[in-house]
């Protein structure tokens, strides 16, 4: 997957999906991006419901996971 941009936490280089994640959860215009592990953590789940949300967005035809 393409990199773009970099976590607000921990400052890894994201993917695309979780940049895609970020927007969906907290915010279409937001700035605050984060990696699956520091999502799960500022949400309080796992980072394997992430993966899940991230799949069923797309079998949704979300047009962020595009």
């Amino acid at each position: 997957m393409k990199k773009n941009g970099n976590c607000i936490e921990c400052k890894r280089a994201l993917s695309k999906d979780e940049i895609a994640l970020s927007k969906k959860l907290i915010g279409i215009d937001t700035e605050e991006r984060y990696c699956l592990h520091c999502m799960a953590e500022y949400i309080g789940c796992s980072e394997e419901d992430l993966r899940i949300k991230i799949q069923e967005f797309k079998e949704q035809g979300c047009t962020l996971f595009l």
